[in-house]
């Protein structure tokens, strides 16, 4: 049977516990109450500002001559000139003399038909001459009628036609004469030269490549829907062409000269072309747009009136996020008159200086309140302080 010793040793020792257990809780700080935390959104926004614009519409191509011609030797023969300039990359003037053929076959030639034309003519005149003769003796031997035989007119009709074949072989001698010089059919640039000093060439063979320099064009692909944006499809429109010369970004400026009037079965792309003036700038002082030179193009199109720009992802399903007056939230409506890359166009259905919202939010739902980064205020944690206990033990230690 316990003492009583045994029964109130323990419950002394749970006592004791629980008065060091009430010493300790007095003793502690009761918890700061934290200030209410403001869960109300930050969003960045913009504000919308309409203006007047002008749409342009954008394509790209490859810079051509507008006339490029091989020559070819209309003649037989061995080349016996070049000229200097008749060189890849050189320039020529109209009527320059690029090469000769040898011309000694074709002045003989020439000779040979200056002595048939005179001979056809000396054999006409005796003709003519016979028949006068014919025709008096006839009239002195009998009154009838004498065919055309005895008046010798199919001799002379012979002769007549002897004296135009003579003609025409003159003529042929003269042009096969002048085809020896091989001279330059516009202004151009020399694409590529096939022959060389001594070569022979037959009639047919090419001599070379050449490229008219007074006038370039270019192909502007462009997609059916955007031919909607240019006034009278582009016709007479004024072109600016981007692209690299030495290194550095170029600009020149063209016209829409016409549209080749079929959609291309591959690409379903309308195409129209674009002219430069004097590209090599031989005639003026301007910067060189060679041929080869790959463009993008920036077409003037129609006047869009007053618009706005929006980036694209900003607007779905038609609808745009704004942040009315009072700070809230609204899904408003808008009317998108063109996508043009990464933005869209719109003509109605926000305030000039609205604000729409630019960052993305999490849950959105219409009427929400929201806030600017500027304009909320962010609580700060309290700082823990440093007890009096402890200081006047700092003290001490010190």
């Amino acid at each position: 049977m316990a003492t009583a010793k045994q029964i109130l040793f323990p419950i002394g020792i749970i006592g004791v516990g629980l008065l060091i257990s009430g010493v300790f809780i007095s003793m502690q700080k009761p918890p700061e109450e934290k200030p209410p935390i403001d869960n109300t959104p930050l969003v960045s926004i913009e504000k919308i500002q309409y203006q007047p614009m002008t749409f342009t519409v954008s394509s790209y191509g490859v810079v051509n001559a507008k006339y490029h011609t091989e020559i070819v030797a209309q003649v037989s023969g061995e080349i016996t000139y070049l000229s200097d300039n008749f060189v890849k990359g050189g320039f020529i003037k109209k009527g320059d003399v690029l090469a000769r053929i040898d011309p000694s076959d074709y002045e003989s030639a020439l000779l040979d038909a200056q002595a048939n034309l005179a001979s056809a003519k000396a054999t006409l005149v005796q003709e003519k001459a016979n028949a006068q003769v014919a025709e008096r003796e006839w009239a002195e031997i009998t009154d009838s009628k004498p065919s055309d035989l005895s008046l010798r007119k199919p001799q002379l009709a012979q002769e007549i036609a002897k004296l135009k074949s003579a003609e025409a072989g003159l003529l042929r001698a003269k042009r096969n004469l002048e085809r020896a010089i091989i001279k330059a059919p516009y202004d151009a640039l020399i694409g590529s030269r096939n022959i060389g000093l001594g070569t022979y060439v037959s009639n047919g063979a090419s001599i070379g490549l050449v490229y008219s320099t007074d006038k370039a064009e270019v192909r502007l692909p462009l997609a059916d829907k955007e031919m909607q944006y240019l006034d009278r499809k582009g016709a007479n429109a004024e072109v600016k062409l981007v692209g690299n010369f030495a290194g550095e970004k170029q600009e020149w400026i063209g016209t829409i000269v016409r549209s080749e009037g079929i959609i291309d079965s591959k690409s379903r792309m309308t195409y129209l072309v674009a002219e430069v003036d004097d590209p090599y700038g031989l005639k003026g002082e301007h910067k060189e747009l060679r041929y080869g030179t790959y463009v993008t193009a920036h077409i003037g199109g129609t006047h869009a009136g007053e618009v706005a720009v929006v980036p694209r992802h900003l607007i779905v399903n038609g609808l745009v996020a704004t942040m009315d007056k009072e700070n809230k939230l609204r899904y408003l409506p808008v009317n998108i008159i063109r996508q043009d890359g990464s933005n869209v166009i719109i003509s109605s259905g926000l305030e000039n200086g609205m604000n729409i919202i630019t960052s993305a939010l999490d849950y959105p739902v219409e009427g929400m309140s929201v806030a600017l980064p500027q304009d909320k205020v962010l609580q700060t944690e309290p700082t823990i302080g440093v007890n009096s206990d402890t200081a006047v033990a700092m003290e001490d230690k010190e």
